[in-house]
């Protein structure tokens, strides 16, 4: 069988290519080539991350590589066969646990007839990738919808730059994948959270004032509690909007420099981005991870979106070098739209 040829540059051109491509490698049986790794990136190949994804992969479905180091920009996956067990994968910077996770948990379930137990340590909450909150209060939440029972515990959070979170992660197998026809009840409600690790817990109110403001001036009264954590130093403010098919968490992470109000503007900015598109929508940043593993369900799935975004198209983009489905697009991009998959699905639409 022929190796698939992927431009690495296409679309979005950064790190969600190699997963989604790792991911769809292992569980169809096909290797590929993908080249110009990141090419859209200023530190274009492959950087902690995405060469513990790499790794992490190879480790579960006893795949052969080459190219595997790190900024290297051309990369081959050959897989073998996925074998479920107990694992630990350590990203050796504040890198996201979350993408590393993105990458193995399907193949872990949907192509493994036991359990697994996964432990992963690097960045829990940084800055343009899924949080531990966000991944256990929305992710994981429509993953059980589509068939996958998934467990997290936070162990240690870890921020950027010092990293050393661990999240620890329960999968179980999954016979079959279900398609969704996802709506929501529409009844806006907001709660949410405002933490401090190792900084003063006045950083921690600042953010949630400022959080409440800003959704009250929207309409809105908002719950948001305070907490202090172990570790860090770090902040997080996150904003959980009830309505659609499931909770959708919006979360800010602190950098040194950057106001407590800045913090809980970039929260606020999202959430109320999403509630004006309609709440009982997919969230942007679900409606990419969930286009993956509907393609391989069973029967056909259907949801809206609060926004059509760049990922969006590009996961789309890989998801047909390795499965023959159609996968229709409504709206233009940076706007509300809908997802359209058809077909019967299931493993044996794999294609070339």
């Amino acid at each position: 069988m022929s190796v698939i040829e992927i431009d690495g540059s296409a679309g979005e051109g950064g790190g969600q290519i190699l997963r989604t491509s790792l991911a769809l490698s292992l569980i169809t049986g096909r290797g590929f080539h993908l080249r110009n790794v990141r090419a859209r990136r200023s530190k274009p190949g492959l950087q902690a991350q995405h060469l513990t994804s790499v790794r992490a992969a190879a480790a579960i479905g006893d795949a052969a590589l080459r190219g595997a180091s790190l900024g290297s920009t051309d990369l081959v996956f050959e897989p073998g066969t996925i074998r479920p067990g107990t694992y630990r994968f350590d990203v050796g910077t504040a890198g996201s646990v979350g993408l590393v996770l993105h990458t193995i948990y399907l193949p872990l379930s949907y192509r493994a007839q036991n359990p697994s137990a996964v432990t992963l340590t690097g960045g829990t909450h940084v800055r343009t990738s899924p949080s531990f909150h966000f991944l256990d209060a929305t992710w994981r939440r429509y993953a059980a919808l589509y068939g996958l029972r998934i467990s997290l515990r936070l162990v240690r959070p870890g921020f950027y730059p010092r990293g050393g979170g661990i999240v620890e992660a329960s999968i179980q197998p999954a016979e079959r994948l279900t398609a969704l026809r996802l709506s929501g009840s529409g009844d806006a409600k907001v709660t949410g959270f405002s933490a401090v690790a190792g900084l003063p817990a006045e950083i921690a109110r600042r953010q949630a004032r400022r959080a409440a403001y800003r959704l009250e001036q929207f309409g809105l009264k908002a719950d948001i509690q305070q907490q202090v954590w172990e570790g860090g130093p770090g902040t997080v403010l996150a904003l959980e909007v009830s309505g659609g098919p499931v909770p959708a968490l919006f979360v800010a992470i602190g950098e040194r420099g950057k106001p407590a109000e800045r913090v809980a503007d970039d929260a606020a900015d999202e959430a109320i981005a999403h509630l004006r598109s309609g709440v009982e929508r997919v969230d942007a940043h679900s409606a990419d991870q969930l286009v993956l593993p509907l393609a391989l369900a069973d029967g056909p799935s259907e949801f809206a979106v609060s926004r059509v975004t760049r990922h969006l198209l590009t996961n789309i983009d890989v998801i047909r070098h390795f499965v023959d489905r159609p996968i229709t697009i409504c709206g233009e991009e940076d706007q509300p739209g809908s997802v359209s998959i058809d077909g019967p699905g299931g493993i044996d639409n794999a294609g070339g």
